[in-house]
């Protein structure tokens, strides 16, 4: 019997650190973003967090969207007076390590998501690609291209995700010249 109450005890923290994580947040975040804040603080595997997380969307506590063709989470209203209501469940320990790993953690997790690069194949001789720079969650800069080849495509998006920071600035001031 304990197994049982120590697993339900189990998912209401998990439910509650989520909801604790996302109002630390006050705005969206990709899923795969907030799996690797959570797994920091409580090694939980991904099954179980989109468990957790599918539970909460479906009691319309985390609202679920696509913004940039990127699902995105964020807390409800709902969500932030369940939090509010069961903040208590949440461990004093747990806490302070939910809060030492998100002060670590989310400002390279906001960082890491403004350089987005992505090839989609139409054939197998045609690869589009995308590269984006996205700041506060905005689009500031997108260029998408073509590529003949999947090793070309790929080129493509390495090249961009390692010097997207020099690149930028010199597609800009090519675009600024006047010819």
């Amino acid at each position: 019997m304990s197994s049982n109450s120590d697993n339900t005890t189990t998912l209401a923290e998990n439910k509650v650190l989520i909801l604790y994580l996302l109002n630390l947040i006050n705005g969206e975040i990709r899923q795969d973003n907030l799996f690797k804040i959570i797994t920091s603080i409580n090694n939980i595997n991904y099954f179980y967090f989109k468990q957790v997380l599918t539970d909460l969307i479906d009691s319309n506590l985390v609202g679920t969207y696509t913004k940039e063709e990127e699902p995105v989470i964020k807390i409800t209203s709902e969500g932030k007076n369940a939090y509010i209501l069961t903040k208590d469940v949440l461990p004093g320990i747990l806490k302070l390590k939910a809060d030492n790993i998100f002060a670590k953690e989310f400002p390279t997790i906001k960082e890491e998501s403004s350089v987005i690069a992505e090839f989609i194949p139409k054939n197998e001789n045609e690869y589009i690609i995308k590269c984006k720079i996205v700041e506060s969650n905005e689009t500031i800069f997108e260029v998408k291209t073509f590529a003949g080849s999947r090793d070309r495509a790929k080129r493509i998006v390495d090249n961009w995700n390692q010097n997207a920071t020099t690149i930028y600035p010199q597609i800009l001031n090519l675009l600024l010249q006047d010819i």
